[in-house]
């Protein structure tokens, strides 16, 4: 398995650009990667919306285990092999195909999910969960990783408005302001580990900012092909920088 991704990420790495989304409930992750599809896709390019834990019919099943709190009473570590059990499929299946035939990937959550929330615990060796991320994803990696940060209070608070007043917190969702307070510090610590994948955006801004913020940075970052740089009518590629948050 773990040659056969690996084979995979190197025969795509030239092809199609692998985005992810990061960050805490209520983030605004959902409506982001809605937001940049289309605005993609409106200039040409082929692009594709998926998610973890998901994105594939198996993937899908874990998922539904997952956010159920299944899993939970068999500890931390179970969880996160779970994750891995669904990410193997989801990039055999949608991942690693899509940017082989050149199409654009935005997956909400990947890795750093994983770090973060089977890590926010402390259960979990991080040299455990390192070595689960190399077996399962190998070189498939994003490109870039935009996290959007905001206060866990509220994030939360935007959570279970979307829910609504009747509907049952998931199994994250339920965790104390604690736990969430780890996953945001837990999550800047990656961008300022990681700064030439991830962006930090601000997600306390408006939707409308909030995406302006986004779409600059892939301009930026990622190769806009030559068709659609004319229909956007910008100026030749320049020299990449450093990953600004903003």
């Amino acid at each position: 398995m773990q040659a056969v991704l690996v084979k995979q990420a190197a025969e795509r790495v030239e092809k199609a650009p692998f985005i992810t989304f990061e960050g805490g409930e209520g983030a605004g992750k959902s409506t982001q990667i809605k937001r940049l599809a289309a605005r993609l896709q409106g200039v040409g390019i082929d692009a594709i919306m998926t998610r973890e834990p998901g994105g594939s019919p198996k993937a899908e099943r874990i998922r539904a285990l997952l956010l159920a709190g299944a899993a939970k009473r068999f500890g931390t570590l179970a969880e996160a092999v779970l994750f891995s059990a669904a990410r193997i499929d989801h990039i055999d299946t949608l991942i690693a195909p899509a940017l082989t035939r050149g199409t654009w990937v935005l997956c909400d959550r990947f890795v750093d999910s994983t770090r973060v929330y089977q890590g926010a615990s402390g259960d979990i060796d991080p040299g455990q969960l390192a070595v689960l991320e190399r077996v399962v994803a190998g070189d498939v990696m994003p490109d870039v990783t935009f996290i959007l940060d905001l206060p866990a209070e509220a994030g939360l608070a935007r959570a279970a408005a979307r829910a609504g007043a009747d509907a049952a917190s998931d199994r994250f969702e339920a965790e104390g302001l604690a736990f969430h307070e780890k996953l945001r510090a837990a999550f800047l610590s990656i961008a300022a580990a990681e700064p030439e994948r991830c962006v930090v955006i601000d997600s306390t801004q408006d939707k409308d900012a909030v995406e302006e913020a986004i779409w600059a940075a892939v301009v930026e970052r990622l190769p806009i092909p030559e068709a659609a740089r004319a229909k956007m009518d910008l100026p030749k590629p320049t020299k990449r920088g450093p990953c600004v948050a903003t």
